[in-house]
């Protein structure tokens, strides 16, 4: 199955993000056919103060309906309907009364959403470059674990920080998970010093696809500081091996997960047969 992962600059301002994932998707479709294209996270609105994070945020319809959403949410549920693919929504701000949610949406060939997970692990930590991050200050963390089934195959759900948790990664893979969505907003000190070893290393764990989809560049936080992130966008096969990459820049990759080479990884070594723990 071929997958694209779109590797985006987005900023506070949710109609030029939207006009960005729009162009970048239109590219990875037309040079690289794929079935599934994935988004970043938090690509509608990364920085800004929290009034323009509310403000950016969609309140989503209930799971299952067909009620109409906001503008990111129908956005990627008419590239899913007009290209008849399956679009992984990176994630996006969801508002939930006082609170919001870092979250995922899902969507099928025919604009059904078919999947939606909340952020479950937040970012409340002192990078080593001195920079503080506090998700938890705006945003509640999920705590389901989340699947869905993509032509045959069974798809399962993180996002960025949930990468350092392997627990929830087992859980995906023993809910059957051959593909592993992980968008994410990585910081350049911990991406330049953890981001290809965590997702290596949650691939040969899980024997999965990793695919993360990353935001890179420059924005700017609440008080007008600039923020950077890391990018390097990858596709990671179930040995560990980086089979795709997008280097410094927004643009996309696309690569083929093969249920081949996963079912001869497993087979050749059935890690989750010989588990002890857990």
């Amino acid at each position: 199955m071929r997958i694209s992962a779109i590797q985006m600059n987005p900023g506070a301002d949710k109609a030029q993000n939207i006009a960005q994932a729009r162009d970048l998707i239109q590219g990875a479709l037309t040079e690289g056919r794929p079935r599934i294209v994935a988004l970043p996270e938090m690509w509608t609105c990364l920085g800004g103060d929290r009034p323009t994070k509310f403000a950016a945020a969609e309140t989503l319809p209930p799971e299952g309906s067909k009620e109409t959403g906001g503008e990111a949410y129908e956005f990627l549920r008419e590239v899913a309907r007009s290209n008849s693919i399956h679009v992984h929504g990176g994630s996006i701000a969801e508002r939930a009364g006082d609170r919001l949610y870092n979250t995922t949406v899902v969507f099928d060939p025919d604009g059904t959403e078919i999947a939606r997970y909340r952020k479950i692990h937040l970012f409340d930590i002192v990078t080593p470059d001195g920079l503080g991050y506090r998700e938890s200050a705006t945003f509640g963390a999920g705590d389901r674990v989340v699947t869905f089934q993509a032509h045959g195959v069974t798809c399962g759900l993180s996002i960025c920080y949930d990468i350092r948790f392997p627990e929830l990664f087992l859980k995906l893979r023993q809910a059957g998970a051959e593909i592993i969505f992980l968008p994410a907003a990585f910081t350049v000190p911990t991406g330049r010093d953890h981001w290809e070893v965590l997702l290596q290393a949650r691939a040969i764990e899980t024997q999965s696809w990793i695919v993360a989809p990353a935001c890179w560049g420059r924005h700017l936080d609440a008080s007008g500081e600039p923020r950077m992130t890391f990018g390097r966008t990858l596709i990671a096969d179930p040995w560990g091996i980086v089979t795709a990459r997008v280097p410094d820049g927004t643009g996309w990759i696309t690569a083929r997960a093969d249920a081949i080479v996963t079912d001869r990884i497993r087979r050749d070594m059935p890690v989750l047969a010989h588990r002890k723990l857990a």
